[in-house]
């Protein structure tokens, strides 16, 4: 059978999907469970883009303050559903973010939930990991 424009829009849609699938990660492979982290940030940015949310800030107390690092959360329809709004954060709020760290040392978490200090209010982040907390949750920096 000779190729047509029939297939083209199949072809393309092809195309699309295995360039998204890619680009898409499972938790395991990039975060460890077995490594949680509590941390006090001061935000710095926040980008709602698809497919997860970032929040991009610097360790405002303990050891490690005035580090950078970077927090992926779900997607913003994932994040919306949980009660966040495009103005939920914004630049100089600080808050606690919990989450699993990144297997490869890198200064990236995959947060559970963001609590805002100013209000107290605890936020999920629609993590692909869960939102549950895990029993003990490890306090310090690494």
């Amino acid at each position: 059978m000779k190729p047509s424009l029939f297939h083209l829009p199949a072809l393309v849609l092809g195309l699309l999907t295995a360039a998204t699938g890619e680009a898409h990660h499972s938790f395991p492979a990039q975060y460890d469970i077995d490594k949680p982290i509590t941390l006090t940030v001061k935000v710095s940015k926040v980008e709602w883009t698809n497919p997860h949310i970032f929040i991009y800030g610097e360790v405002s107390e303990g050891q490690q303050t005035g580090t950078a690092w970077a927090f992926e959360m779900g997607g913003p329809n994932t994040l919306l559903r949980k009660g966040w709004k495009r103005d939920s954060l914004k630049p100089a709020d600080v808050v606690v973010i919990e989450g699993s760290l990144a297997r490869d040392g890198s200064n990236l978490v995959n947060a559970r939930s963001v609590t805002l200090q100013a209000t107290g209010r605890k936020l999920f982040a629609g993590s692909s990991g869960g939102d549950e907390i895990p029993a003990a949750p490890a306090n310090e920096a690494r």
